[in-house]
Formats: C-alpha cells, structure tokens, sequence
C-alpha cells in the first residue's frame, strides 16, 4: 500500500514544478520533500525524479502514478463533501480566487448572503487573475476560482476541474474625447490603448480584435486593473475594451459602441476540483454568487437572501 502523504507530495511537485514549491507550499524543508519522494521511489520500486540541470522532473511512471492519485483525491473529496452535508451547520473555510471585476461587483454581495445565512463559515478571498488562480486551484490553493473566458479564446479544460456558468458579461469598445464621437475600432489605430499584459487571456483577445479590423493598437499601458483603464479612458488618454461588470450597476462614464459579431461578451464562471462542487461550502457560495448576479441585473437582494436560505443548513469545508 503507498503512503497517500508521499503521493501528494508527488503531484504537488507536478503542480508546483519544484522542490522548492513544495516546501514553500507545505511550509516544509526542501530536505524533508526530496527524503519524503525517495521513500515513495522506495515503495513503488521505480524511479519517479529524474534530474534536469538543477531541478528534478517526473518520470513516465510517475506521471502514471499522479493520475491514479488524482483519482484518489477525487474520492476523498467526494467523501469530505458527504460527511459535511450530513452535519447540521455549515462552518470551516472556505478560500476563493477572483479576477478584479467579479471580485468587485459580485463577491462583496455574495459574502453578504452567506454571513447572513451561514455565520460560521470563514471565507477567504483572494483577488488573482484566472492564468494563476487556476493552477493554484489545481495545487489546492483555493476551493473555488471565479474565471473568465473572452470570445474565441476558449480556456483549457483540465479534467480535473469542473465549471459551471455565472453570467454573460457584455464587452463594449470604449471611447476617449476624440471630438468624434462616432468612432470606429478602425479609426482608433493611431490612439494609444490601455490593455491587460502580455500573456494573459484578455490581451491575447484584444490584439486579435484589433489586428482583426486592420491596424497594431499602440500599446501604452499596461495593467490588469480595469479600474484604472476605466480612468485612462476618461481622462482621454488611452482607448479600451471594457466589460460590463466595470461599472457595477451604475450608469457608464463614457462613450461606448458596439464591437462585432461574436465578440460581445466574455463568459464569467465557476471553477472547482472534480468532486468538490458537492460540497456545501462551495454549493452555497455557487447559489450566493448567482443571487448577487440577479440582484445587480435588478432583482432585490432580500428575496434572493430569502431564496438562498431555503434549503436545510449543511456542514461546511
């Protein structure tokens, strides 16, 4: 029988890419990772590290071994998620990641529903955008991402995280004071853009978007902060794609047109480990989440908490 510790300790090291993750992850001595993996080699009988310059990387066995442990982690969260929802009240922590707008125009709202409903369950919130959260959901960082997916640029699916939809968030070209106010995308080549940085999923979407209607956007500042796009854009210094959830209900503060078909919205999600959706923590944070969608669209917020506390209180994580 293989030690499930050393197990995890092994796919955290293909998560995390190194020893020195590990350890930092775990708070461990990189000494005590490498001794833990040895006696892990040890029991499975083959070798699971291979060295590459200065760092180790997982052999073809040991990717086997990952993948059935993945399917074990799979079971015992499965089997958390039981033991909680057939408790009487739902307590314990749970830890989410958000991109900046969801963070700012749906999170505030939702912990409102569940301290209310749920006072003993702690939430932790981290704002992160989704290229890093994700991975960091994979590695056990977080119980639950909110992500974003921008159109024609599909996220990849790993098959050990499930998704399920928030909203449909409207992107919208938004315009400086150029004196024209019937501005195209095209007759916007020549002024400077404020974007998201390189590497991530909105940039990515963005310069396609311009490169797509004929020009290379000049590129002058660089931020994931769509707050301060939203002000650049209004001093006049810099022209953006902007998505609904910026404002947060309130009424725009500049001019704004239409972008083409089939690039109108971003898709906003959820994101958990396979087997984790079932667990009640995460089931209400899910429910709490979409009634603060209906009430920015409109909808009032007592009767969404009224909703929400419908069901039996259940165990948290």
């Amino acid at each position: 029988m293989f030690d499930l510790h050393r197990l995890r300790l092994l796919r955290e090291l293909k998560h995390r890419g190194t020893l020195a993750a590990v350890a930092e992850a775990l708070s461990y001595a990189p000494s005590s990772v490498s001794q833990q993996l040895s006696q892990l080699e040890a029991e499975v009988g083959v070798k699971l590290l291979e060295p590459v310059g200065r760092r180790v990387r997982l052999t073809a066995q040991a990717h086997i071994l990952v993948a059935h442990t993945e399917a074990v982690l799979e079971r015992l969260e499965r089997a958390e998620a039981d033991i909680a929802a057939s408790l009487t009240d739902l307590s314990g922590t749970l830890r989410i990641a958000s991109f900046q707008t969801a963070a700012l125009a749906l999170v505030p709202a939702a912990l409102g529903l569940l301290r209310d409903l749920h006072p003993r369950l702690r939430v932790h919130v981290t704002q992160m955008e989704p290229e890093k959260a994700l991975p960091a959901l994979q590695a056990r960082d977080f119980d639950l991402v909110i992500a974003e997916e921008y159109p024609g640029n599909p996220n990849a699916r790993p098959a050990e995280l499930e998704q399920e939809d928030l909203l449909d968030d409207p992107l919208h070209l938004a315009l400086p004071d150029t004196g024209r106010p019937t501005a195209t995308l095209r007759s916007l080549a020549n002024h400077p853009w404020v974007m998201e940085p390189e590497g991530t999923a909105a940039r990515h979407w963005a310069m396609t978007l311009c490169r797509n209607a004929g020009f290379e956007p000049d590129v002058r500042f660089e931020t994931t902060d769509l707050l301060l796009h939203l002000r650049l854009v209004e001093q006049g210094h810099a022209a953006a794609f902007l998505p609904d959830l910026v404002w947060d209900g309130r009424p725009p503060t500049v001019a704004l047109r239409q972008l083409p078909r089939g690039q109108r919205t971003r898709r906003v999600f959820t994101v958990v480990r396979r087997g984790g959706g079932r667990h009640p923590a995460v089931a209400a944070c899910r429910e709490a989440l979409l009634h603060a969608v209906r009430a920015a669209d409109g909808g009032p917020r007592s009767s969404a908490a009224a909703g929400l506390g419908s069901g039996r209180p259940q165990g948290g994580r």
